[in-house]
Order: structure tokens, then C-alpha cells, then sequence
């Protein structure tokens, strides 16, 4: 998925950009009295054929008009000296910055796929950049070049598999829960007049755990499943806040109907409501002890 490729991107970009960088540095000519651009484009060739997956590789100016064509693989090329690329970040940015850099994924002109730039910049002697050898690769080549375990692995797979049979089978708890909560509420009828509070509260209870569990199953398919982050690593915190909540909610009414029902009935059992509340405002303050923490170390805004 689009949306896990590029979270899985941002937390190992610092490594991409180690990996090109001893890539540049180990194969282009750098901070020599002559370097000529059939140098230059003569190595990064050799670089694109060294990796399997490279899109293409590419040299530009010191203002950034590209000076060579794009070289594709299976000894392709694409003509676009002349383009000017200074306004791209694979540009500016190794210029700045004058050292080897990384883009953000964008969608590649060559195959409509995401990909990233690793740009270089070429020193002469006196330490004046000359040519920036670019070269583009797509996004999930990077991915696996850095961190093979985290797309399209055996094990990524089946974990996909397990997360999407847990989330269809906890659905099915949720729907049965609902089920039996609407059931509850109408078991007798229409008329209210026969209604008891009681069937009210346990409908209430079985319809906030039903709830529980959907947006538990929500969460863990969204994230695990089609890969839909919305804050990194903040995902298992959001479905404890949640999932707790919910229960808290439940407890709450299973024990305001107990206070009803030992009021009435049993006086003498009050003591058990009594304990029942105390152990949901401890799970309550717990529960906001967890959340001020998370944001301490996280900077979460829940």
C-alpha cells in the first residue's frame, strides 16, 4: 500500500541516504583537477547497472540544466539535455546542502510509480560544485534495499493474513454483540409500558461493547491491513485510548444499574456497586495517566 510505503519510508530514510551516499562515494570521481561529464555518466552507468531496480541516472550543471540524456536501463536512454531541473529538490537541496540528499517520494515521469532522487554533488579541486549526478529509484526498491523485512516479505504476509482473518472474526463478535443488544431492547415488543429499565441498561452495555470492538477492528485493519497511518507509531496507543473508553463506558452503566437494583431490592448490596465505581474512576485515572504520558514521550495530540 502507497500509505505504508511511505511511512515505512520516513523511518528509514536516514539509512537510504547512508546507503546512496556510499554508493556515490565509493563509485564517481570527486574533487579532481579535471572531471569530465563521459567520466561522471560513464560511473553512474555503472552504478544503474549495479543496481537491478535503478530507473535511471542523470547529470546536471552547476545551475541545474541537465547536460546529459537520461540513461535507462537496457542501454535506453531518454534525450532531455537542455531541461531545467534547478527548481527540483534533488537540485537545490545538494547544492545547499553540499552533500549527498534524498527527495521525498513523487511520482516518477518514467514510470508513474513513486520513486525518490539521490543527488550528488561533484566538486572540482578548489571544492566548487561542478556537475549533480542524480539518480532515481522507485520507492519500494528503496524500501527493500534498506530494510528488506518491512515490504513484501514472507512474513509481512502472512502477518497481513492473520491481521485480516483477526479483524473479520472480531467483526463478527461485534455483530453478534449488536445483534443480541437490539434483540435485548426488543424483546418485549413495542410496548413500552412492559419495558424494564434493566433490559434498557443491559441493551446499552452489549451495544457500547459492540462499539468497543468495532472500532477495535477498525483500527487493527486500517493500519495492519491496508496500511493506513495517520501519526507514526501512535496507531496501538489510539486503539488502547479508544478500546479503554469504551469499556470504561460499559463498566460505568453496568454499575449505575447495579446501584439501582441493590437500592431497590437489596440494600445491603450497595457495597458491591460502591467497589464496582471505584475500580472504573481507578481504570479512569489510569487511563489518563497513560494518555499524559503518551504525549510526553510522543507528542500525540489525542
Amino acid at each position: 500500500m502507497v500509505a505504508r510505503d511511505i511511512q515505512q519510508f520516513a523511518e528509514i530514510r536516514t539509512k537510504a541516504r547512508a546507503y546512496f551516499c556510499f554508493l556515490f562515494s565509493k563509485n564517481l570521481p570527486n574533487r579532481l583537477p579535471e572531471i569530465s561529464v563521459e567520466a561522471v555518466t560513464g560511473r553512474l552507468r555503472k552504478i544503474m547497472g549495479d543496481q537491478p531496480d535503478c530507473e535511471g541516472v542523470y547529470l546536471l550543471d552547476d545551475k541545474g540544466t541537465q547536460i546529459s540524456p537520461t540513461y535507462l536501463p537496457n542501454n535506453e536512454k531518454l534525450e532531455a539535455a537542455g531541461e531545467v531541473r534547478s527548481t527540483r529538490a534533488y537540485y537545490y537541496r545538494a547544492v545547499k546542502e553540499k552533500r549527498c540528499t534524498i527527495t521525498d517520494p513523487y511520482p516518477s515521469l518514467i514510470t508513474q510509480e513513486l520513486c525518490i532522487t539521490a543527488s550528488q554533488p561533484i566538486f572540482d579541486e578548489a571544492g566548487v560544485v561542478k556537475y549533480i549526478a542524480c539518480l532515481d529509484m522507485p520507492l519500494a526498491s528503496v524500501i527493500q534495499l534498506t530494510h528488506p523485512t518491512a515490504a513484501n516479505s514472507l512474513f509481512g504476509r502472512i502477518s497481513k493474513t492473520a491481521y485480516t482473518l483477526f479483524s473479520l472474526s472480531l467483526a463478527m463478535v461485534s455483530l453478534l454483540l449488536f445483534v443480541k443488544g437490539v434483540e435485548s431492547f426488543l424483546s418485549h415488543g413495542i410496548d413500552y409500558r412492559h419495558l424494564e429499565v434493566k433490559t434498557i441498561f443491559e441493551a446499552t452495555i452489549l451495544l457500547t461493547l459492540s462499539l468497543a470492538i468495532f472500532d477495535l477492528v477498525k483500527t487493527i485493519f486500517e493500519e495492519e491491513v491496508l496500511g493506513i497511518h495517520r501519526k507514526s507509531n501512535s496507531g496501538a496507543n489510539r486503539t488502547m485510548i479508544k478500546f479503554m473508553g469504551s469499556i470504561i463506558i460499559a463498566l460505568s452503566i453496568e454499575a449505575l444499574m447495579l446501584v439501582f437494583k441493590f437500592a431497590m431490592i437489596e440494600p445491603d448490596m450497595l457495597i458491591h456497586a460502591v467497589e464496582l465505581i471505584a475500580g472504573v474512576s481507578l481504570l479512569t485515572f489510569t487511563l489518563a495517566i497513560y494518555i499524559k504520558l503518551t504525549k510526553q514521550v510522543q507528542g500525540d495530540d489525542y
